[in-house]
């Protein structure tokens, strides 16, 4: 074994010796440790038979699933702070618990926004002759639909007809912007990709429906 020089021996000291800060406790959730703000208006009631955790509100009640492992704690107020929600698990080192730990979290919260305030998202119908409007649909209600639904022209030779479901609520404050709400953030995208994929938007005209604050990189036709 070769000895050490002295700029090798300063440099073992400095790292024995170094003032970064300690690394955070192991196995943690990101997602998962940060509190939920908890609305004055929404009530929560956990259903231990069913493993299932009630959110009501002024929109209604949503059910959220929650593993028997799942912890949920609301410290008191203090200071005039809002009420928050500390969701935690029994032992994060197990995987199946930390991955639950962030997911369940997130359905926490989406529930509890949902239920006080909704979601909404825009649509914007990008072209030349590009309209919607909303209309009655011929089929009412008879397969589970709303009785209304979405009437678009979007460059092609018919009109695009799409039923809006009960859960979905629909605007058309001008004709080429669409809003739909919904008090379930996942149901939301899901119809609001439906009615994306009528007219992605495409890169060479720009033209296409947007969701939201969406931006495309508009590509150069090359010349032959």
């Amino acid at each position: 074994m070769l000895p050490r020089t002295h700029r090798q021996a300063v440099q073992a000291a400095h790292r024995a010796f170094s003032s970064s800060a300690p690394r955070g406790p192991p196995f943690q959730s990101n997602i998962g440790k940060k509190p939920i703000p908890l609305p004055p208006s929404i009530t929560l009631t956990r259903l231990p038979d069913e493993n299932v955790l009630a959110v009501s509100g002024p929109n209604g009640t949503a059910r959220v699933p929650c593993e028997p492992f799942v912890r949920l704690t609301q410290p008191e107020a203090q200071g005039g702070h809002p009420k928050v929600l500390e969701v935690r698990v029994d032992d994060p080192s197990v995987k199946q618990q930390r991955t639950m730990w962030g997911t369940t979290r997130s359905l926490i919260a989406n529930a509890v926004t949902g239920m006080s305030e909704g979601f909404s998202v825009p649509l914007y119908l990008v072209g030349v002759g590009y309209r919607a409007a909303l209309e009655e649909d011929p089929r009412g209600t008879s397969e589970g639909g709303s009785g209304i639904r979405l009437n678009m022209k979007v460059g092609f030779s018919h009109s695009v007809y799409v039923p809006i479901p009960p859960h979905i609520k629909a605007e058309v404050p001008m004709p080429t912007k669409i809003v739909l709400s919904c008090t379930d953030k996942q149901k939301l995208g899901l119809f609001a990709a439906e009615v994306k994929k009528w007219r992605p938007p495409e890169p060479y005209k720009g033209k296409g429906i947007f969701l939201g604050n969406e931006t495309i990189r508009i590509r150069a036709i090359k010349k032959k």
